[in-house]
């Protein structure tokens, strides 16, 4: 998949078929919309085209107008949502910078300048709440009119729904919000993760309940940076990390910012992931995580955040996790046994 920054590309290819989103979370509804896409384009001899925005453009306005609380909580970083719309089969994507000429820029402009000569479209799909263009002025209609006279065809596609629930970027982050992460895996279909690069932090995680003889490191955690200042999910949750050995790693991680924590630490007040893996593989050494590429999955919640009274509460407060967590598995492990001999019977 290729991925363009704006539309002046000499590669950019000079036809495609585009859908027109945000995409944050890449859910079933996303996916289905995809694979609807991947087959116009299949028709037309064509590629398919994601064109997507960061910043959102909510985060656009809750910055231009001061207002932090309209900006919507982040489901996914920009990273992995295009990673998402590779595993969807997509064959390349256009990032427009969503920014003070962009959002001044008349519907009627952006079918022009950015569909019509930017992009080349033979077809277009939206959803059946598609807005665009200035004041959000331009709507499904607008758009079908222009296809009819510039010669492009478009389409709508209605709601996707789950057992008669409506999936959407809102109803993800919703069951993010109450840590239902069944729900957010039944509506992405796929449990919800986080990638990145394993990065440095205090490495205070090993000397925490260290032994004294150093026969023991402590809770060591891998460090993932969540690119944006507000996610969607927050808390401590049962995990697995995948991209360090074969099979994933159990683990439990903090996502968040770490109240507990001084402020003025490397990674003071950036969102951080810090996954402690229960068997930390061997053959990585001490330092053998860092600069890695990981996925974790987080797949159940255990609580939210808590400000600890000290090291030790603290020590005592992520030996309880790790505790939670690993019967959380139990349970499951126990769950599947039964179910793998009802299956037998």
């Amino acid at each position: 998949m290729k991925v363009f920054r704006g539309f002046h590309h000499p590669h950019l290819a000079p036809a495609c078929a585009v859908t027109i989103g945000n995409f944050d979370g890449v859910h079933r509804g996303h996916q289905a919309m995809l694979a609807l896409l991947r087959s116009e384009a299949a028709h037309r001899n064509v590629p398919s085209c994601v064109m997507t925005f960061e910043p959102h453009p909510r985060d656009y306005f809750a910055k231009a107008l001061n207002k932090p609380d309209l900006a919507p909580a982040r489901i996914a970083t920009l990273r992995d949502k295009l990673q998402e719309l590779e595993r969807c089969g997509i064959d390349q994507v256009v990032v427009l910078p969503f920014d003070a000429q962009l959002a001044s820029q008349s519907p009627d402009d952006f079918i022009h300048q950015v569909l019509v000569r930017g992009l080349g479209v033979r077809y277009v799909l939206v959803g059946d709440d598609f807005r665009f263009g200035a004041q959000r002025a331009g709507d499904y209609a607008m758009l079908d009119t222009a296809g009819q006279n510039l010669g492009f065809d478009v389409a709508r596609m209605n709601s996707y729904e789950v057992r008669g629930l409506r999936v959407s970027s809102s109803a993800v982050r919703e069951a993010l919000h109450r840590g239902d992460m069944a729900a957010v895996q039944a509506l992405l279909g796929r449990p919800y993760s986080i990638s990145g690069h394993v990065v440095h932090g205090r490495k205070l995680g090993r000397e925490l309940a260290a032994s004294a003889d150093g026969a023991g490191d402590g809770f060591r955690t891998l460090n993932l940076r969540f690119s944006h200042w507000k996610p969607a999910a927050s808390g401590i949750f049962v995990v697995e990390v995948h991209g360090l050995t074969d099979q994933p790693l159990r683990g439990v991680a903090n996502l968040g910012i770490r109240p507990s924590l001084d402020p003025n630490d490397v990674n003071g007040g950036r969102v951080l992931l810090e996954t402690h893996a229960f068997g930390w593989p061997a053959q990585l050494g001490a330092e053998g995580g860092y600069g890695k590429i990981i996925r974790v999955d987080l797949l159940h919640k255990l609580h939210d955040e808590l400000k600890y009274d000290g090291l030790d509460a603290l020590t005592k407060g992520i030996a309880k996790d790790c505790e939670d967590a690993q019967a959380w598995f139990a349970s499951r492990h126990g769950e599947t046994s039964r179910q793998t001999t009802r299956d037998r019977i």
